[in-house]
């Protein structure tokens, strides 16, 4: 019982940096509007903002393996999260636009190494009970992504602007720096049953998913799955502001909106984890995104969108977490594995928004937000390819 008391500890922990990181990403996407006015910047250059802040999520999939193989991965996360308010300080200070660029790449480097930890930490301590935990573990994410473009609107209302709502952000990552600093480095280090992860550079984690189709299935799943996310965090306000029928207003809302939805999700994915198979969970969820985002990109309805938007954040929720709860067996006990898996799915999210962007500029962003099409459609391959996988292979045991 007191060894499950301080895993929960553990797991609290995470879960307040993931609140912290979800309201760290979404406000960027909830000041964009703001930034490109004021910086005078194009539609391509703040995709390239959104795509280096993936970038930064991918080059952490390479730093924090070897920095925690050399101090460990409680120093190593307290170091790395101590640079996130120092790039939104930057970010405050409207620099031009190489630094503002920096400040960024370093925001997504300090998300994804947040990522890393948290599920590597959750799929270790509670073993095959962590499809609902990592659910959970998203959960936060969404509630922290619910309350910063909520945030966001209700302080604009009262006058403050976006630089305002960058120090409170700020004040928030410093804590998570402290939360993380704070944790027990020997129980983060141990597995649910008892035995030492290799965190000191004698890494003994298993390699056979390297050689596992089953695994890059999932990786390209989560490939695929969030260049979507990014594009949700990045430039839906702008694209919402931009249909033409709604208010600025309005559009913030909906988002925030859409992340409490994506939480309700969440919570409904770790119940159905109890009774359904995960990768069937996958495919459910990715054949009700693809309904919903043609419904999205297709009906121009006010009611429409609503509910076409928090229909495609039910059923984009789970995903990433019941992919990751999916590789689980792939890759137990395995940091690397972890961040092989992470790497490919930022690559997605590296991808896509520059793309919109680019596109943006040329046919406006609301022509160029169909290109997410493509990746559901690829989602939905793939998650019918990791159905029949599983469901064979289970035949076959």
């Amino acid at each position: 019982m007191m060894k499950t008391d301080k895993y929960n500890q553990i797991f609290i922990r995470c879960c307040y940096g993931y609140v912290v990181s979800g309201m760290a990403v979404l406000v960027i996407g909830a000041i964009l509007p703001s930034i490109i006015k004021e910086a005078g910047i194009s539609y391509l250059a703040a995709g390239s903002l959104l795509s280096a802040m993936a970038i930064g999520n991918l080059s952490s999939s390479f730093l924090f393996p070897i920095l925690a193989s050399w101090i460990g991965r409680k120093r190593a996360i307290f170091l790395i999260t101590l640079l996130s308010p120092i790039c939104l300080f930057l970010l405050i200070l409207l620099p031009p636009f190489p630094v503002m660029y920096g400040a960024i790449l370093i925001y997504g480097l300090v998300r994804g190494c947040i990522t890393i930890l948290n599920n590597s930490a959750v799929n270790d301590i509670y073993g095959q009970n962590a499809t609902g935990k990592l659910n959970l573990l998203h959960c936060s994410f969404a509630i922290g992504a619910f309350i910063a473009p909520f945030m966001t609107a209700v302080l604009m209302r009262f006058g403050f602007n976006w630089r305002d709502i960058l120090y409170v952000i700020l004040f928030l990552a410093a804590l998570t720096a402290l939360s993380y600093g704070t944790m027990d480095e020997a129980l983060l280090n141990t597995s649910s049953s008892g035995s030492k992860k290799a965190d000191s550079g004698k890494e003994t984690g298993n390699k056979a998913f390297m050689k596992s189709f089953s695994f890059y299935c999932i990786a390209f799943i989560l490939f695929f799955y969030l260049g979507v996310e990014n594009c949700i965090n990045g430039w839906f306000i702008t694209y919402l502001q931009n249909t033409g029928v709604m208010s600025p207003g309005y559009a913030t809302t909906l988002v925030s909106v859409t992340w409490l939805v994506i939480m309700a999700g969440r919570l409904i994915c770790a119940a159905l984890s109890k009774r359904l198979e995960k990768s069937t969970i996958i495919l459910i969820l990715a054949l009700g995104s693809g309904i919903c985002l043609f419904l999205l990109i297709t009906i121009k309805s006010l009611p429409m969108i609503t509910v076409a938007l928090l229909g495609l954040g039910l059923f984009l929720s789970g995903i990433y977490p019941t992919c990751i709860a999916n590789a689980g067996i792939y890759i137990k006990g395995s940091t690397v594995g972890m961040s092989i898996l992470t790497a490919i799915s930022a690559a997605g999210g590296i991808i896509t928004p520059q793309l919109v962007g680019a596109a943006a500029d040329q046919i406006g962003i609301v022509a160029a937000i169909s290109i997410l099409s493509f990746n559901i459609v690829f989602v939905i391959i793939l998650a019918v390819i990791n159905f029949r996988g599983r469901h064979k292979n289970n035949a076959l045991t």
